[in-house]
């Protein structure tokens, strides 16, 4: 079997979309062709969750220079945060950014709690808020 040309020929036929749309028989699908109604695999979730992390560090990089300064724990808070989020809400966290610019964890902390987003998210903040306090223990 020729995988390259099958690729190919199913590119050309099935077409791509990067947004939901209903096939032809009304099924969910994605990309090219993918039907949805069954859910995706393992694989295709774990896929999916790498290269969204990726796109939250690169935009951390174009919007957050510096990001990198700070240690694992605390640059891992953030590319959570912008996965979640994304960067136009996260953007919005001034007071912390500012925080993070002097490198005081624990007032970054503190405005991580103080947000909309952490009564949105509960646990998940106060969790990622401890870490951008402490680090990892």
């Amino acid at each position: 079997m020729n995988l390259e040309k099958l690729e190919e020929s199913l590119r050309v036929h099935e077409g791509l979309s990067l947004k939901m749309y209903k096939d032809t028989a009304g099924h969910w699908s994605i990309g090219f062709g993918k039907n949805l109604d069954n859910g995706i695999t393992i694989k295709q979730a774990y896929a999916l969750l790498a290269d969204d992390i990726d796109t939250a560090k690169k935009e951390l990089d174009r919007y957050l220079p510096g990001w990198t300064e700070h240690d694992d724990a605390r640059q891992n808070v953030l590319i959570e945060m912008v996965f979640n989020m994304g960067m136009p809400r996260f953007s919005g966290f001034k007071k912390m950014l500012l925080a993070l610019d002097r490198h005081d964890y624990k007032a970054a902390s503190d405005e991580m709690l103080s947000s909309k987003w952490a009564k949105q998210v509960g646990v998940r903040a106060v969790t990622l808020a401890s870490q951008m306090r402490d680090g990892w223990k």
